[in-house]
């Protein structure tokens, strides 16, 4: 199965594309039309870059090779949460204590982002604060007090720490040992969220295009990035396409891998116990290098990610198997019927960490016209607060002030080893050595 053909087959079950219509639709594009920014990609990264630069007034094109939310933006798992995949101790690493620091800032910023453009633009996304971060096991639940720790020390970031006696009293479930909360962050419902911010991007003047995969970009003075039927000139271009890029930048796609993840959601259960499940509504994700994460819905259901795969086959019964994981976190579940499952494809970077950028940097130095190129990708999971900041970012960039937007081109990336047909099973028998650690 290919990987275009495997995601159609992920998203037709979504629990969000079922229950959340579509307010706005728009045309393809049939025409050369002129810009001064032309963005690629109708998610969150594309949508945020779309309006702030329209709200720095620039006229911006928008192509989007399906529908704007289609992908990963509209499909997650719907947790808004501060810092990025990797730890804070990996971006230190990359780029030294200061600017890590400047870094975790600039997620907290972005949470709060989230929040602006809802009341700004009056996005009605189903938000609730609140996240649970929870750990299997007693050193897992070790590890997570020092991260706390550390994060209290050095970075200034408060968080409650739960015992496993105190527990019950915010999760009933028996599988794990201890937690923190952060009220700061939360989830929402992404696909609302996503419409939303494309119902704002519009009305600014961004001129959005569905059903217009760009096939082919062309370097210059202006840039042309060439539809089936129709072509954008533009002074500045933003790929914000992720793993749906196919082949417009192919320098960018032995950086990131495409990983298949899962979500379900249960049928609508008794009020009562859906509000048992988690009294305080929060998310939750555990620490395992192979997580779970889950949350309440408004109507009294239990959305539960989980298993990953990292081919283009969708698992084989996938509503039975995260009904079994579902069950396994929640025993009182074990007769709740799974009436959703779906999934998609994230963008994993290496390091897991955010891979932004331009184009003319990864290029040949004898290519020229790529200047003006930036892309967003690497999210690893973890964008759904980051991308909407992303899009600020390069907008900064674009205005001329790239210093935001350069403390995280700074990050050093490398491609993942194997090459094009090799990358995968390398990826796969990684990802079993961290299996075998979580579960030891």
């Amino acid at each position: 199965m290919s990987f275009l053909s495997a995601d159609r087959d992920l998203s037709r079950n979504s629990y969000y594309a079922t229950t959340t219509p579509r307010r706005q639709t728009f045309a393809s594009l049939n025409e050369r039309i002129d810009c001064d920014v032309a963005v690629v990609g109708g998610g969150l990264a594309g949508l945020s870059g779309a309006v702030e630069l329209a709200d720095r007034g620039y006229q911006v094109a928008l192509l989007e090779a399906r529908q704007v939310g289609w992908g990963a933006s509209g499909r997650n798992g719907g947790q808004v949460i501060a810092g990025l995949a990797c730890d804070q101790t990996t971006v230190e690493a990359l780029v030294g204590v200061s600017e890590a620091r400047r870094i975790w800032a600039m997620t907290l910023e972005a949470v709060e982002l989230v929040h602006a453009r809802r009341r700004r633009f009056g996005i009605e996304c189903e938000w609730q604060s609140g996240f649970l971060s929870v750990a299997v096991g007693a050193k897992k639940a070790r590890e997570l007090q020092r991260w706390q720790a550390d994060m209290a020390d050095h970075y200034g970031h408060e968080t409650t720490w739960i015992a496993r006696a105190d527990l019950p009293q915010w999760i009933a479930s028996p599988r794990y040992h201890a937690g923190l909360y952060d009220v700061r962050s939360g989830h929402l419902n992404p696909l609302k969220y996503c419409l939303g911010l494309a119902e704002a991007a519009s009305a600014l003047g961004v001129r959005i295009f569905e059903n217009s995969p760009a096939t082919r970009l062309v370097p210059g003075p202006t840039i042309v990035l060439k539809t089936d039927s129709g072509e954008v000139r533009a002074q500045h271009v933003l790929l914000a396409g992720n793993v749906y890029l196919h082949g417009l930048a192919p320098v960018l796609e032995p950086r990131i891998m495409p990983v298949g993840t899962y979500i379900a959601a249960s049928q609508v259960m008794d009020p009562a116990l859906a509000s048992s499940l988690l009294p305080s509504r929060a998310a939750v994700s555990d620490t395992n290098f192979a997580l779970d994460y889950f949350r309440p819905t408004t109507d009294h259901r239990l959305l539960y990610g989980g298993r990953v795969s990292y081919s283009t086959t969708t698992p084989p019964g996938l509503e039975a198997s995260m009904q079994r994981r579902m069950a396994r976190t929640f025993p009182q579940l074990r007769d709740t019927k799974v009436e959703y499952a779906w999934g998609g494809f994230v963008d994993i970077s290496m390091n897991r960490a955010p891979d932004f950028g331009r184009l003319a940097d990864l290029v040949d130095g004898a290519a020229r016209g790529f200047e003006n190129v930036y892309y967003l990708q690497g999210f690893s999971g973890h964008g759904l607060a980051l991308t909407g900041l992303a899009g600020k970012l390069v907008a900064e960039a674009i205005e001329g002030n790239a210093s935001r937007f350069d403390a995280f081109a700074r990050i050093r990336h490398r491609p993942f080893p194997g090459g094009r047909l090799l990358r995968m099973p390398a990826l796969v028998a990684g990802m079993a050595y961290y299996r075998l650690k979580d579960m030891l």
